[in-house]
């Protein structure tokens, strides 16, 4: 039965006994080089395990008085074997390398280490004919080790009352050895948490929110690897807000609130001008009355008194109105006037004048 605790390298696996002779190579592996020694082993050696990648870093050997380049050779071996084997056979480059590096993570050419198979890796420097010690590094498991980070490519689209969360997997991984699910941690700005969950699809719908809201949200991604029975939370993304739309409701109401408030304005405006029109009466009538102007003619002549604009004046205002073309006296005896009515004599005088 193997223990299994994270080390400093990112790594974990079973660890031999004290006595065990694994333990003792490796402990000679990390030991401080001998002073007679012309090429020292690389030190510091990290797995970094992050989501699909497999990278294994060092940092160099000292060396004093050397301009020489130095290459690196990196091999690894399964648990359950005993034997070396160099990386190209993953179809990785790894023989010569002029970086202290060395990526294992799956591609076209690469095929990567199997995440439930335990791992170990050594490396050395070569100049020329020299080589170094091996430095080993100790076994690493992906299922246990790896760190899932957050999904990537977020978009969020704003809708009534709601939030639409599209989003892509960390990483490719076949359906016959895991899948993810996510959840989604969500909250109204200066408001309380909250966490919505488990969901398989990369497509998410918040609903039930308030309209016309702001509200901040993370996303994160579980592994689950069936072929090694395990799981591992993810991390969570950054935190994006986004304002939700009004909905059906909202907008008839909004509706409503405006034509009532149009309305008002409206009326308290008529009610003003028609309270400030019986208010001051007499001022309105002022200001809207037409000053009283001069005749033409009289102006002319009072610009200029030489002018014969009164004899013009009074030739043209002739009372033609009360010409007549015949005045006829009609007389009647006295005895026939008293019998003729009242109307008729009043219509008579009236011709007569």
């Amino acid at each position: 039965m193997f223990s299994c605790k994270r080390r400093a390298c990112g790594s974990c696996g079973p660890q031999p006994s004290p006595g065990h002779p694994r333990r003792a190579a490796l402990t000679l592996a990390l030991a401080p080089q001998d002073s007679l020694s012309q090429l020292p082993a690389p030190r510091n050696p990290k797995v970094h395990l992050y989501n699909a990648e497999q990278v294994l870093t060092w940092e160099p050997g000292s060396l004093s008085n050397d301009s020489r380049p130095v290459v690196y050779q990196v091999q690894y071996k399964y648990f359950s074997g005993s034997r070396w084997y160099d990386a190209n056979d993953l179809g990785v480059n790894c023989m010569n390398l002029t970086k202290p590096e060395c990526n294992f993570t799956p591609s076209s050419l690469s095929k990567g280490f199997p995440p439930h198979f335990n791992i170990s890796l050594r490396v050395r420097a070569k100049l020329e004919d020299l080589a170094s010690p091996w430095l080993t590094v100790p076994w690493f498991l992906s299922c246990w080790n790896v760190t899932v980070g957050p999904p990537e490519n977020i978009w969020v689209t704003p809708g009534e009352a709601s939030l639409i969360i599209r989003f892509s997997s960390p990483f490719d991984i076949p359906p016959d050895r895991g899948y993810f699910q996510y959840y989604v941690h969500y909250w109204e700005k200066a408001g309380i948490q909250k966490v919505k969950g488990p969901f398989k699809s990369n497509s998410i719908v918040l609903d039930g929110l308030r309209p016309l809201r702001e509200y901040c949200l993370q996303v994160k991604a579980h592994l689950f690897r069936t072929s090694c029975n395990t799981s591992r939370p993810g991390r969570l993304s950054n935190i994006t807000c986004y304002e939700t739309m009004m909905d059906a409701t909202t907008k008839l109401q909004q509706v409503i609130l405006i034509a009532v408030g149009v309305f008002l304005l409206l009326a308290v405006l008529a009610g003003g001008c028609f309270f400030l029109v019986l208010r001051y009466k007499g001022l309105v009538k002022y200001w809207f009355h037409s000053p009283p102007s001069i005749p033409s003619q009289i102006e002319e002549y009072l610009k200029d008194p030489s002018q014969p604009i009164l004899e013009a004046l009074d030739t043209d205002t002739s009372p033609t109105d009360d010409a007549w073309d015949s005045v006829s006296i009609v007389s009647f005896p006295e005895k026939e006037q008293e019998d003729v009515p009242q109307s008729t004599l009043t219509q008579n005088s009236a011709a007569v004048c």
